[in-house]
């Protein structure tokens, strides 16, 4: 087949771009011409939005623009797959979530028989990461733990959500819809990137809207980063409850980590001093006081590097006369309130575990089945 000509392609592309609406410059050496200059001073801003300047009319836009509504959770499309665990065979349902910024993310969802409405649990641990084979991973390994939750009656999910971005909790607004001033019409346009936090809200509020789940009944669980996840969102929606296990609320407590002590460069934050010095306590304190009203269950670990850390993320929500409880437990395993198999595929969580399993389950069985 004979080769197409440069000067051929390059109508076939102009064509192309022309039947879809664009403006190209193909097949001559001459350079494109400039955009239409700005003319005239730059008017002012109105209503919080910024004067743009609109190339295809030659004038300045200013005013709110057409601005996209943000759907809501309970019309977001999402997908459900059937799952089956490795091993065990044990069938669960991967259900793809669509985002505040409309992207998807993972769930992993076990129901008890029957139709419900029944309370729910989302648990998760960690930053994201993964994609849905950290499901996969999760739903397997705390499958004896998900037994025992179905038994009483719950729904359980585990839940991912985007990467971390450090610090952007602290340097930008939450994303919102900002007006369309270029198109005519209303894109989804958004003021700055969703972080992991909003990925969690639309998780919270998919399991909320889902027809077998008592709406006002759902509770979330975490580790570490999830666990700080929950302060985050706390601000922004309610649940039924949280359980946040050794929560790393360095962000929510905007803290300036420059000089606390390290060892072998990890953190030595033991002592709630050292986290009380190390926080903005103004910001901390003006963050409590627009959470929520869900009641939280603060659980840290006695030794651990940061249980100074996770003691402060308790104490700034009782000084605000929040409905927060502390428990600890000097066990050695990290996360050591969620009950995985050991590595030889065996459930038998110890002693200490089951105890903090059975607290933070009597913790949810007061609240979310009322």
């Amino acid at each position: 087949m004979p080769r197409m000509s440069i000067r051929l392609r390059a109508l076939v592309v102009a064509g192309a771009c022309a039947c879809a609406g664009l403006l190209v410059s193909c097949g001559s050496d001459a350079p494109p011409p400039a955009p239409a200059a700005a003319p005239g001073a730059v008017p002012e801003s109105r209503g919080g939005q910024q004067p743009v300047f609109d190339t295809s009319t030659g004038s300045w836009r200013t005013g709110a623009g057409n601005v996209a509504a943000q759907r809501p959770q309970s019309e977001a499309p999402h997908l459900i797959v059937a799952r089956t665990m490795p091993t065990s065979g044990t069938p669960y349902e991967l259900h793809l979530v669509q985002t505040r910024d409309e992207i998807y993310v993972p769930l992993g969802v076990r129901k008890p028989d029957g139709d419900g409405p029944f309370p729910a649990i989302l648990v998760g641990s960690g930053n994201g990461n993964g994609g849905f084979s950290k499901i996969e991973q999760a739903m397997y390994r705390l499958e004896g733990m998900m037994d025992e939750m179905l038994k009483r009656g719950y729904v359980v999910a585990y839940g991912n959500y985007r990467n971390e971005i450090p610090g952007a909790y602290n340097s930008q607004d939450r994303a919102h819809n900002v007006a369309d001033t270029t198109s005519g019409g209303a894109r989804a346009l958004k003021s700055a990137c969703s972080l992991d936090s909003d990925d969690y809200i639309s998780l919270i509020e998919h399991l909320q809207n889902l027809p077998y789940v008592k709406r006002d009944g759902v509770g979330t669980v975490g580790v570490s980063h999830s666990g700080e996840l929950m302060f985050k969102v706390a601000t922004e929606i309610t649940w039924g409850a949280a359980a946040a296990i050794e929560p790393a609320v360095h962000e929510f407590l905007a803290m300036d980590r420059t000089n606390v002590p390290r060892i072998d460069n990890v953190i030595q934050m033991q002592e709630v001093a050292v986290a009380r010095g190390a926080a903005n306590l103004a910001i901390a304190k003006e963050r409590v006081s627009r959470m929520s009203q869900t009641p939280f269950l603060v659980m840290g670990r006695d030794g651990d590097h940061n249980q100074g850390l996770f003691r402060l993320g308790y104490e700034v929500q009782a000084e605000a006369g929040r409905d927060v409880t502390w428990a600890s437990a000097n066990h050695p395993v990290h996360g050591y309130g969620l009950l995985y198999r050991k590595d030889d595929g065996t459930y038998a969580p110890d002693e200490m575990q089951r105890e903090f399993f059975d607290d933070w389950m009597k913790f949810f069985d007061e609240r979310l089945k009322k």
